[in-house]
């Protein structure tokens, strides 16, 4: 990768455009869960101690074009002075004077880059403008890298830029997983349909050595497979595509790894009464709602073999309990090998990081993306347009 990071640039005396996601969940007026602003600290923090005037560029929720008074970034700034430790200076309207007026080490954030249509279109006036409100450019970004818009895309290409510590990161982790990853590979992929997550099915038979399916997904497979799955969720209009997949694997070398046993239920409810079955004895008023114990006693082996882990998905319906256990076990062996050093793990995706912050694994994870849409595109394969415009 031909990106720079902040220790390749001059920032002493700069005005430092920085592209940050700090798209947080809010109530009441107050952020809930500030992890994306906590992630973005280190970015901020080295800009200034090198001299930099560090101006943040973000969206908020989707404006769709308009100005949003409830989607206006001003309601993110106590917890950014609460974790930069330190004032930040709000502008609605930027203008390159006002911010070079500024006394150094001060900190600003700019109004939600959404409230104009020009942001999203990557309208080459907005880019201008935004150029021309600093020297440099740093994308600190990535769940945003997947989208070619002014402030990700269209300003990087007018302006020296890199990488912030964040989007270094980042990089060097997916780097580590699917570019030149330690061998052997397995990818964990789950989720409810294999419609969505086709081009990441076809991209990882290529690329690892072993692709467990799990979830609803898992249950589209066993169709094709000519195994009967009861009332389970399945896409079997998608059963052919399943078929192509696992053809397709044979050629490629790579391992697919299915259920061998099913725990099922009669409804999708907490506490349902159930029971663990072989995968071929789904009851026809039954559905399936997590893995069984043998089939993640069989992940553990396979995690066991491999030295790098990439995970998108859960096993099974792990919001609600008792069907959380799979998904929860698997991952709780797989961070006991990575405390171990003998197992790389990236995982990435809202439901994929609920699951190993809930299951407690996440702690012992090599590296956990918090990008939804970029984590799944560049585990397609897909050039993101925000990464691809650095350099």
């Amino acid at each position: 990768m031909s990106w720079k990071t902040l220790d390749d640039m001059d920032l002493a005396g700069k005005i430092v455009l920085v592209r940050v996601d700090i798209n947080v969940p809010v109530k009441d007026g107050v952020v809930t869960d500030a992890t994306r602003i906590e992630r973005i600290v280190p970015t901020i923090k080295d800009i200034v101690a090198k001299g930099g005037k560090p101006v943040m560029l973000a969206h908020f929720g989707r404006p769709k074009g308009q100005v949003v008074p409830e989607m206006s970034l001003k309601i993110t700034v106590p917890t950014l002075e609460e974790k930069l430790g330190q004032p930040v200076t709000f502008i609605e309207k930027p203008s390159r004077d006002e911010i070079a007026a500024l006394p150094e080490g001060t900190v600003v954030l700019v109004e939600n880059t959404r409230f104009t249509a020009m942001e999203t279109d990557n309208d080459p006036k907005m880019a201008q403008f935004l150029a021309s409100l600093g020297d440099l450019y740093c994308n600190d970004a990535f769940s945003a890298a997947h989208r070619a818009h002014a402030s990700t895309e269209g300003v990087a290409k007018l302006l020296p830029n890199c990488a912030g510590r964040l989007m270094a990161q980042e990089l060097g982790a997916l780097e580590a997983a699917l570019g030149k990853p330690e061998r052997p590979v397995v990818a964990v992929v789950g989720g409810a349909k294999v419609s969505t997550k086709l081009d990441l099915l076809s991209n990882l038979i290529e690329k690892v050595d072993h692709l467990v399916i799990g979830g609803g997904m898992a249950n589209t497979f066993l169709v094709a497979k000519g195994v009967e799955i009861g009332t389970s969720l399945a896409e079997r209009d998608m059963a052919d595509t399943a078929r192509e997949i696992l053809a397709k694997s044979e050629t490629t070398g790579c391992k697919i790894h299915l259920p061998v046993d099913i725990v099922v239920a009669g409804e999708f409810a907490a506490g349902a009464a159930n029971e663990t079955l072989p995968v071929d004895q789904c009851p026809a008023d039954k559905m399936i709602l997590d893995a069984g114990p043998a089939t993640v006693e069989a992940l553990k082996g396979v995690f066991a073999e491999c030295k790098t882990l990439i995970w998108n998905g859960p096993l099974g319906a792990f919001e609600i309990e008792p069907f959380h256990k799979g998904t929860f076990d698997a991952a709780l062996a797989a961070a006991a090998l990575t405390a171990d050093g003998k197992l790389i793990t990236v995982a990435g995706g809202g439901d994929t990081v609920s699951a190993l912050n809930k299951s407690g694994a996440a702690k012992d994870f090599t590296y956990i993306s918090t990008a939804g849409g970029a984590f799944l595109e560049w585990m397609e394969g897909k050039e993101l347009p925000g990464v691809a415009a650095l350099g």
